[in-house]
């Protein structure tokens, strides 16, 4: 591993970090010190007295990131050699993911593997072309064979080369910026076996400043070189000349992107930046295949060096594209004008009695406790017509029984203005105003286990709805429902308003009182479970204190520590907006994403046991009588920001972990389904479900909508 450093002092020591704390330790890491003036040369020796591994190279004048590598190289002994910039950081496990990878493949000449981009907000995103680095057959390839790799980022760290191959090859570093270039365009071209790994190997660290690509400074010209070095290796051998137009449209696409990205050419040399451009397209010029409309143009504008017309299409661009804005806006503006004169006009008009409206989650599907109300009172209530609310990438959730109306949409309103039920888990519309002899339904989201309502009133970092507000809301409550005492006392505390409670169960656990062993067997069949597998559903809540996504375990190092007779199905807090899956994790037979998969009840159904940390979910889970595993790394910031409402690890419905190892240390030890598991379940369930006997629902619709008292639970 060979790692370049000049001014990243900052990033340096988690660098190399990454490196050595891998679980792979069969390695050698050239640090090398381009003359920095900071502190790096002193850190890196620092980190070579500690551990032998570590070979310091201090070079003694500052010769650039290129000759920094090539110092590297020269001292390399390993039969790979990797890259990686100072300033980045490997993913757990990478080395070890890569060595099988390398056995898997015999050994190929190229190992291309994936990254993926860190902001200073916390946010990971993976490359968006992984999709070229799918591992299909053949396992082992030439550049021809998959001619995709090129449109991956020219790098020379997103790829594990075999040191014979370099060597054979004669690859070097060039001078000066986009040296990167002339190394990763002769190596794919030439070699004879690659392979690909679909795994984030590499964190690259974008910085706010710092970065030698994106800063202003002529030596942006540099590019041309580069590419001169190219074209002069595809004239050095013939054999690879079918290349040649592939790298000249490359060419020109670069050359654009460092045109027209600020904060790169300064202002008076942008002109001269094209004209050399113009000079290198003619001089490297190669016939290419038909291009669209804006390739055409762009590559006309090069070929000319048309600095002028360039500025004239960017201004024109600019305008057309605040044009196209304005006249969103003022659509936009115009809709919502006219829904609100709908609704208002609606609102005026009899109520529907024989309507009901059922929402869940903001539109996410069909779903959670208003689900289950829903199917119980199309069955218990005669002549009852039901309207599901739903986001259209979810209408196939519900069920063809029910109509499905689309937030926002001019039936929506329709439907909210004139309904005579109302059942919802969430916050109404804005502007909604309850009518008279309308009957609103809250189910809340589940046994309410953190701080909720007014409990948050005195933690701004509980997240950003306007507490007050959704407190408010609550007079507009005809009924909320409860599964169990505690969470009657919460409605209380938290919503103060003179609506009632109905303490009758929870209405989506009562399908986990009659489970369809067929229906469970064939869930399983479609999410490639095998039928000796133990499925572990892994299923977080939403920390609305945190502004970047939440971090889960590494659960492809836990399955590899478990073994085969282990499965993790990763579902994702709708809220969350992304996958739960940790960064560079591909899904694989064994960790399975379900945060798509409509039904949550459905996963519990098909799993074996939960493991979770502060949500709800354990509640309506411990139904099934099921192992609960309770995971979290941050109590102490969770319980500082949102707050528990009950001491969850005094009453917790399963063992305990803190940190991964304890995790997978409660799965291998078996602990995780013995007696002592089973005991904490039972008294979890006489606490928090003492009315669950599979009638939530139907009491809940029977008082409501048919205006019964409900038999005792």
């Amino acid at each position: 591993m060979i790692v370049p450093a000049h001014r990243v002092e900052a990033y340096l020591g988690a660098c190399l970090d990454s490196v050595l704390g891998q679980s792979f330790g069969d390695l050698e890491v050239i640090a090398v010190d381009d003359c920095s003036p900071d502190g790096c040369g002193e850190l890196i020796d620092a980190y070579a007295a500690r551990d032998g591994r570590v070979v310091p190279v201090h070079l003694p004048e500052n010769r650039g990131l290129g000759r920094a590598r090539n110092a590297g190289l020269e001292r390399a002994t390993g039969e790979y050699v990797l890259f990686l910039d100072g300033d980045d950081t490997l993913t757990p496990d990478a080395l070890h993911t890569l060595s099988d990878r390398i056995k898997e493949t015999d050994s190929p000449e190229i190992l291309v593997f994936d990254y993926a981009r860190t902001y200073l907000s916390g946010q990971v995103l993976r490359n968006q072309l992984a999709a070229e680095l799918h591992e299909g057959d053949p396992q082992v390839f030439t550049l021809a064979e998959r001619p995709g790799l090129l449109r991956l980022l020219m790098v020379v760290w997103n790829k594990a080369y075999r040191r014979d191959f370099v060597e054979r090859t004669g690859l070097t570093f060039p001078p000066g910026y986009y040296e990167d270039t002339p190394w990763t365009f002769p190596a794919l071209m030439s070699a004879e076996t690659i392979a690909v790994l679909d795994r984030v190997c590499v964190h690259y660290r974008q910085r706010r400043q710092g970065s030698i690509l994106g800063t202003v400074s002529h030596r942006h010209f540099d590019v041309f070189d580069q590419y001169d070095r190219v074209f002069a290796f595809l004239d050095a051998h013939p054999e690879l000349e079918r290349w040649r137009p592939v790298v000249f449209r490359r060419m020109v696409d670069h050359f654009t992107a460092v045109y027209t990205k600020p904060g790169r050419l300064p202002a008076g040399e942008r002109a001269a930046f094209l004209h050399r451009a113009r000079d290198q397209y003619r001089l490297h010029r190669t016939p290419l295949p038909p291009l669209g409309p804006r390739d055409r143009l762009r590559h006309a504008l090069v070929r000319h060096g048309s600095h002028r017309a360039f500025g004239a299409l960017r201004l024109a661009a600019r305008a057309s594209g605040r044009a196209r804005r304005t006249a969103r806006s003022l659509k936009a503006r115009a809709r919502k004008s006219g829904l609100r004169a709908h609704y208002a006009l609606q609102r005026r008009l009899p109520l529907r009695e024989r309507d009901a409206l059922f929402g869940a989650g903001d539109g996410h599907g069909y779903t959670h406790h208003p689900a289950a109300l829903e199917r119980a009172a199309r069955d218990l209530v005669p002549g009852l017509r039901t309207f599901w609310i739903t986001r259209p990438e979810h209408r196939h959730t519900a069920p063809v029984a029910t109509r499905r109306v689309t937030p926002g949409s001019a039936a929506y309103f329709t439907a909210l203005a004139r309904a005579r039920y109302l059942v919802t888990d969430g916050e109404p519309e804005p502007g909604h105003v309850k009518r008279r002899g309308q009957c609103v339904v809250q189910t809340g989201r589940g046994t309410p286990l953190k701080r909720i309502g007014a409990e948050v009133l005195d933690r701004p970092a509980a997240g950003t709805t306007d507490v007050h507000r959704v407190v408010a809301t609550a007079d507009q409550w005809d009924y909320a429902l409860s599964g169990n005492r505690h969470t009657t006392l919460t409605w209380e505390r938290a919503y103060p308003a003179p609506y009632t409670v109905l303490e009758y169960g929870q209405p989506r656990a009562d399908a986990f009182h009659s489970p369809d062993p067929a229906a469970r067997e064939r869930l399983r069949e479609t999410l490639g479970l095998a039928p000796d597998v133990t499925a572990l559903l892994y299923a977080p809540t939403y920390r609305d204190h945190r502004t970047g996504p939440h971090r889960p375990p590494d659960l492809d190092r836990m399955l590899r520590r478990l073994g085969p007779r282990f499965a993790v199905l990763a579902r994702a807090h709708p809220r969350c907006g992304a996958p739960l899956l940790p960064p560079g994790t591909a899904p694989s037979a064994r960790l399975i994403d379900v945060s798509g998969h409509p039904s949550v009840e459905r996963l519990c159904l098909a799993s074996d046991a939960l493991i979770t940390d502060y949500s709800s979910l354990m509640v309506e889970y411990a139904v099934l009588d099921r192992p609960i595993v309770l995971y979290a790394d941050d109590w102490a910031a969770f319980e500082a920001a949102r707050g528990l409402s009950v001491d969850l690890r005094g009453c917790a419905p399963g063992p305990v972990a803190c940190d991964e190892d304890d995790l997978t240390a409660i799965f291998a030890s078996g602990a995780w389904s013995g007696p002592g598991s089973a005991a904490r379940r039972a008294a979890f369930r006489a606490r928090f479900c003492p009315w669950d006997d599979g009638r939530a629902a139907e009491r809940v619709v029977r008082r409501v909508f048919l205006g019964e008292e409900a038999p005792a639970p």
